[in-house]
């Protein structure tokens, strides 16, 4: 379908609005762990779930959004999903206790996980196909560069304001473009009364918060049979049986074909691995700069800022630059350009400069800004015909394995530094532990970009 009308144009810039304000919620806690870990009196690990617990909720959202799309009209789910948001973000405001804090948080990722996807379909079902990448490019954008950028205003805004200021300032804006879709969204794709099948959104839920709660426990309970072992058992045998159920039935929550398609399961793999190091790192490296370097959260976040700029550069013209010499080269340049970043990141020390600290993460965005954007534009395109599945798919997959990034990265970071990270030299080694997975796991990403990717040319031709 051609994009020929202006209400189509509104509707979707208001969608990436509020994609863009609802993200970052994602990643602008992160600075503020430490503050958490001393009102409320928490380890680290209880901590990191303000962050975990988001990118939890953004997967089990997920999968129902083939559903969701095809049943309710945009206006709808778009106001439905912003309320949520702001009451969220009010009840973070307002906590008295760490428990009411994590509530108004999965309330934020709620309707988050909600909104994010609509973009992204909306975009194969309305834009002709030369404008797919550009802005799939944009959606890249809020799926992994806004949240990057989450941690420099979270920094800045805790040591002007306090740390509760982060979500009366998500609850005005998000208030805002409320205000906007109410009056300006007049566009809608067509719906139909798609059942929904109850059990399989129950077992996409113990898929997602097993293997999370799982993988999370692991730092204050070990290998524990209760909170670690069992968790990942449950998530496990729902998955299976969720596969098995969306085979069987006539109509399943997600249809489950596009997983024949060997180029999406490859994109998709990848941009879901890449996502992983993105989210671990994001809470690791403030972690280690306020904690072990010493330095303040405006520091913190200031480090990272340098990064999520030239990730927004990257993510625009990577998707163009796929386009002109082929998706393999450009992934294998993201994978080589972040094993170098991640070397730097197993140098750094107590004493390592802030201008060495930013340069490095300044190579990581380099790296993760060319990669992200043209994996998922490069799977979702070749399986353009069943796009809102397929999005469900990429997206449920790339939150997941994100989710549970920030867990491991966190869990590993503790461990090794003996149970607290704190300003000494096993910290420091922790650390460079954590950035030597990092690099095994980018490796994988460039082993998988070599063996399975292809553009789009020699797919065709072959």
């Amino acid at each position: 379908m051609k994009f020929e009308n202006k209400n189509g144009l509104i509707t979707l810039i208001i969608l990436i609005l509020a994609s863009a304000v609802t993200l970052i919620s994602q990643s602008i806690v992160t600075t503020s762990l430490p503050y958490y870990m001393q009102d409320f009196s928490i380890s680290s690990a209880t901590a990191q779930w303000t962050y975990s617990v988001f990118l939890l909720v953004l997967g089990v959202m997920i999968p129902p959004t083939a559903y969701i799309t095809k049943r309710f009209k945009i206006k709808t789910i778009l106001i439905t999903a912003l309320i949520l948001f702001i009451i969220g973000s009010v009840l973070c405001f307002l906590s008295a206790s760490f428990e009411i804090l994590i509530v108004g948080r999965i309330l934020e990722a709620m309707g988050t996980g909600i909104l994010m996807p609509i973009g992204q379909i909306l975009i194969f079902r309305v834009m002709p196909e030369e404008k797919w990448g550009f802005f799939m490019g944009l959606m890249g954008f809020l799926v992994g560069i806004v949240p990057a950028m989450g941690p420099t205003l979270g920094g800045i805004i805790i040591d002007s304001y306090g740390w509760r200021v982060i979500f009366e300032f998500l609850a005005i804006i998000t208030a805002a473009i409320l205000f906007s879709a109410i009056f300006l969204v007049k566009f809608e794709l067509e719906t139909e009364k798609y059942p929904l099948d109850f059990p399989s959104l129950i077992l996409s839920i113990l898929f997602c918060v097993g293997l999370m709660v799982g993988f999370s426990d692991i730092a204050e309970f070990g290998f524990s049979l209760t909170h670690v072992i069992l968790p990942l058992i449950i998530g496990a045998i729902a998955l299976i049986i969720f596969v098995k159920r969306q085979n069987k039935i006539e109509k399943p929550l997600i249809n489950l074909k596009v997983l024949k398609n060997k180029y999406f399961v490859s994109g998709t793999v990848f941009a879901a691995l890449l996502y992983f190091i993105m989210c671990g790192i994001n809470v690791a490296v403030p972690l280690f700069v306020q904690n072990v370097a010493y330095y303040s959260p405006t520091e913190s976040g200031l480090i990272l800022f340098p990064a999520a700029i030239i990730m927004i550069v990257f993510n625009f013209i990577s998707p163009i630059l796929a386009d002109k010499i082929g998706i393999k080269l450009v992934l294998i340049a993201s994978s080589v350009i972040n094993i170098i970043g991640f070397v730097c990141m197993m140098t750094y020390n107590m004493n390592s400069t802030f201008e060495y600290l930013l340069i490095s993460q300044l190579i990581r965005g380099i790296g993760c800004g060319l990669g992200l954007s043209p994996a998922i534009t490069w799977a979702m395109s070749v399986v353009a015909g069943d796009v809102e599945d397929a999005t469900a798919i990429n997206n449920t997959a790339r939150q997941v394995i994100g989710a549970i990034g920030s867990s491991v990265t966190v869990v590993i970071m503790q461990i090794l530094a003996g149970g607290n990270i704190t300003h000494n030299q096993i910290s420091v080694n922790s650390f460079s532990m954590t950035s030597l997975m990092m690099i095994m796991i980018t490796a994988i990403l460039l082993i998988i970009t070599v063996l399975f990717i292809k553009n789009k040319k020699d797919i065709a031709d072959g």
